[in-house]
């Protein structure tokens, strides 16, 4: 009898170490799914800290699926959610392969940084090669009613903070000058183009083809020039 009640309980045992270990790995996956992994690993390693750091040079995009909100209106709900995760899917892959971060998603707008939470000296390029892949993606996008969908991108280059923001529901945000600007140059710019504000031109260089838009007014900002992205020059 005593041998029989220990199997059981060493079965029983192994049983709830199988589940907790699973419980674990499901845990972790969801924290990944709402914080960037240095970031993650960072609030396990110390629970309680405030983790907020500056970057001295990042960049970020916004972008946003033109003409979403009245086209919402017009199709069935379901499809609308179906139109937004296939194409903000493809750029979440696009975003990783590239080793961009999505910081986050508000209705049909898309947000994703690179330099930030690990910084990089290559980021502007990170970014500008992403929006051409954005953007090339949505060439030939239709809604299900047959309505041709672009994207409106803009880019920017700075300083920003990097921080976990509350304490339920957190997530991972980022803001700053540059994050504004970039936030700035998609809502002002044109569909299916990239609209590129000074700092991250300067970073470019020539390995891009960029044309001038000329100035234009900016909410807070003043009068600015600005540039379209076109394409990739080299190899």
């Amino acid at each position: 009898v005593g041998s029989v009640l220990t199997f059981v309980d060493i079965t029983d045992r192994r049983r709830l170490e199988s589940k907790l270990r699973v419980e674990h790995a499901r845990a972790e996956r969801l924290l990944l799914n709402v914080l960037p992994r240095q970031v993650a690993e960072r609030l396990k390693a110390m629970p309680g800290e405030t983790i907020a750091d500056r970057f001295e040079s990042v960049t970020a995009l916004f972008a946003d699926i033109v003409g979403f909100t009245p086209l919402s209106a017009r199709i069935p709900p379901e499809h609308a959610v179906e139109m937004l995760n296939e194409v903000f899917t493809v750029f979440d892959r696009m975003a990783e392969g590239l080793g961009a971060e999505k910081i986050r998603t508000v209705g049909d707008g898309y947000m994703v940084i690179a330099g930030a939470p690990e910084e990089r000296d290559d980021h502007c390029d990170v970014i500008a090669r992403l929006a051409l892949e954005m953007r090339d993606f949505m060439v030939d996008r239709t809604s299900s009613d047959g309505h041709r969908l672009a994207v409106r991108i803009g880019i920017s280059t700075g300083e920003a903070v990097g921080a976990v923001i509350g304490t339920s529901k957190f997530h991972y945000d980022v803001w700053g000058d540059a994050i504004n600007t970039a936030a700035r140059m998609e809502s002002l710019g044109e569909p299916g183009k990239i609209q590129v504000a000074r700092p991250t031109v300067e970073r470019l260089g020539q390995d891009y083809r960029l044309v001038p838009r000329g100035e234009i007014e900016v909410k807070g900002k003043g009068t600015m020039p600005t540039w379209f992205l076109e394409d990739r020059v080299s190899a």
